[in-house]
């Protein structure tokens, strides 16, 4: 007997998009994130069937009926399953296989069935152990002190695995062999527990379905010194294809179109019972395929959650660029080192209204990284020219102007292949900063009276440790030398050449200012870049009346 081989099955499933489907057959309206409309299995006038894309479900509040887009095919058409897999390939353009079936194979689908159970009753039993066992007492505790109340440990069946056999020894009454238990993940070769006395987070697939398990680190005393510890790799358990909390944020990341992935289970639980709904844990590793796939289905926006060193290391950026060529708009959340949203997410809901692109991220990090200014320039310019030009885009050119202190009208060298005007930009260019920082200087030597805007600049204000000492020196504090002598001799002559008036003056000091806010505002806490941010903008509104005084009356 020919039966449809479980690889094609396991396509249509992937395949399935309910709401065309019922919309083959019912006039649906949009409310939220869900569609409401008549129910086709029963006569109604007011609309109670409502079917909820993120879940890939369908619900009548008339008749009662309800399931998946399988169920929906089923009921509708009145066929078995096999029918309706037969249907939902048709209608999704899938091609199915078919095999005999023999009885090796139905061994394995059995035996797979009898994980899934063993997976699930480990689930109840570690749930138990939790809440309702003197043993759990100590992991209690520490759900408390990290401000995590019941209700949310027991939404997202938190457990507790005491050790030995326990688990083992309770499953083998209850039917399940060794050779299971081992294939399950659940106990070690030597029949022991392979979880002891940590902390369990159940990990599930995108239909709830427990794959495996993640355990934290409880007692300084414990044999492994990971502080978490997954399931081992199996038929049943990939990580790479697993988003941790993913099962219950379905809905509300469709609803709000937007997936927040942090690092951490115990940042998703904080958030969740915060009220912040849309987030799922990365659990560790960067994004792979498999969960990019299960995430496009319903959001193309991802908001990526990083501490300061996760953000650069290179698993973490070959995920972001993975996304980014799958056509994710990418936003970039760094968090301060040492901590994470779980510590306050509050402050952490604030820091997802303020993130950066990817493009201004990647940028930033290539800059950082650069052993000197040509080297970051070289690398942010081949970086820049082979991403598609958008907005993003241009926020990143002018962060790199900003960072490498390029003119701005240089910007034009780092548009995207294509739009470049050709400019190349010499090593020459990349000394614009110093010659801001001499052009200021000659400024106020042409202009005494300039002296005291000068003061309120600090040494700080320049790079260059000889314009240090030729501040220093105009404002009375060092006598001059050989070396000053020379220096100001030549900004003497800047000033005539270059006729450097004294509203000209006044921006070039104003520049420097400006400059040395925004490195101060690329490294600022969240609560200073606010304050930051709107002194930039008031400085440059002071350049820009100045220029238009300049153009107006050049003495």
């Amino acid at each position: 007997m020919a039966r449809i081989k479980d690889t094609s099955v396991d396509q249509v499933k992937a395949a399935i998009e309910i709401l065309p489907l019922v919309e083959d057959h019912v006039r649906l309206r949009k409310t939220g994130g869900t569609y409401k409309g008549i129910c086709p299995f029963h006569q109604e006038k007011t609309p109670s069937f409502v079917v909820t894309p993120a879940r890939g479900t369908f619900k009548c509040f008339g008749c009662g009926e309800g399931g998946d887009a399988i169920a929906f095919v089923q009921k509708l058409e009145q066929v078995d399953f096999v029918g309706a897999i037969e249907f939902l390939a048709n209608r999704f353009n899938i091609q199915l296989e078919y095999e005999e079936i023999s009885p090796e194979a139905d061994r394995a689908r059995r035996r797979r069935e009898r994980l899934e159970q063993l997976l699930e009753r480990a689930t109840s039993f570690y749930e138990r152990m939790l809440w309702d066992s003197d043993q759990g007492a100590f992991a209690r505790d520490y759900l408390r002190s990290r401000g995590l109340g019941e209700d949310v440990a027991k939404q997202f069946r938190l457990g507790f695995a005491p050790g030995g056999p326990t688990l083992a020894r309770r499953a083998r009454q209850e039917g399940f062999g060794s050779d299971e238990l081992l294939a399950a993940g659940l106990a070690n070769r030597r029949g022991n527990d392979y979880f002891s006395r940590r902390l369990v987070f159940p990990l599930a697939d995108g239909r709830g379905k427990v794959r495996g398990f993640q355990a934290r680190k409880l007692h300084d005393d414990d044999p492994l010194q990971a502080k978490y510890v997954n399931s081992p790799e199996s038929d049943l358990f990939k990580k790479g294809d697993l988003l941790y909390g993913f099962d219950t944020a379905r809905q509300a990341i469709a609803k709000e179109d937007r997936a927040v992935v942090v690092e951490g289970n115990t940042d998703v639980i904080a958030l969740r019972q915060a009220g912040f709904l849309p987030v799922v844990a990365s659990m560790g590793t960067a994004l792979t395929d498999a969960q990019l796939r299960e995430l496009g289905r319903l959001s193309r926006r991802l908001y990526l959650c990083f501490d300061a060193d996760a953000a650069g290391q290179e698993a973490t950026l070959r995920g972001m660029e993975l996304a980014v060529k799958q056509g994710f708009a990418v936003n970039v959340v760094t968090l301060a080192k040492g901590t994470d949203p779980a510590d306050d997410p509050a402050a952490f809901q604030r820091q997802l209204g303020a993130p950066v692109s990817y493009l201004v991220h990647r940028v930033r990090l290539l800059h950082g990284r650069a052993p000197d200014k040509n080297s970051a320039f070289a690398a942010i310019e081949a970086f820049l020219h082979a991403q598609p030009d958008s907005p993003e885009h241009l926020d990143a050119r002018r962060l790199a102007t900003d960072l490498l202190d390029l003119p701005p009208e240089t910007q034009a060298a780092l548009a995207p292949r294509g739009r470049s005007t050709g400019l190349a930009l010499s090593p020459r260019l990349l000394d614009a900063g110093l010659r801001l920082e001499r052009s200021a200087l000659a400024g106020v030597a042409a202009h005494e009276e300039l002296k005291r805007y000068l003061a309120e600049l600090g040494p700080e204000h320049f790079a260059d440790p000889l314009h240090r000492r030729a501040r220093a020196h105009l404002l009375g504090d060092e006598p001059a030398d050989g070396e000053l002598t020379a220096l100001l001799a030549e900004l003497y002559a800047r000033a005539d050449e270059d006729e450097i008036t004294l509203p000209t003056a006044k921006q070039l000091l104003l520049r420097l200012h400006e400059r040395r806010l925004q490195d101060e505002l690329r490294n600022a806490p969240p609560e200073r870049r606010q304050q930051l941010a709107m002194r930039v903008a008031e400085l440059r509104e002071e350049i820009e009346s100045l220029a238009t005084m300049a153009a107006a009356d050049p003495r």
